[in-house]
């Protein structure tokens, strides 16, 4: 698990990029209790979120996941990738893999986020 990363409890991964812009994934927890992924919706580039929206949709071989908004904000855009190859999701979940990017409102609102070890913490 990346040391440099926030995390959700909803299993998500926040990456800082530029300024107030985040990169947001699923955890290798996550892909990984999911299952093979053959499937993912994700939202559209230049829609406002708040947080805790849900914002997408992951679907395995096992169920069907919702991807919530970690923060208030605006979607940039999204790995279009996906949509072709849903698969990247469980080979490399913290680069390849990433969801969408997101400019947050207020960069400070990271801080509420669970850090690695807290994330630790609560998957074990």
């Amino acid at each position: 698990m990346p040391e440099q990363l926030r995390y959700t409890a909803e299993h998500e991964w926040v990456e800082v990029r530029e300024g107030n812009v985040l990169r947001i994934g699923i955890t290798d927890f996550a892909q990984n209790a999911l299952g093979d992924v053959v499937f993912v919706q994700l939202p559209e580039a230049n829609t406002e979120v708040r947080a805790g929206d849900v914002v997408g949709e992951v679907e395995s071989t096992k169920s069907v996941s919702d991807v919530y908004a970690p923060l208030t904000g605006k979607i940039l855009a999204c790995n279009d990738e996906l949509s072709e190859s849903p698969e990247l999701v469980n080979s490399d979940p913290y680069a390849a893999g990433w969801m969408f990017d997101i400019e947050v409102e207020d960069a400070g609102s990271l801080a509420a986020l669970l850090d690695a070890g807290a994330y630790a913490k609560l998957t074990e």
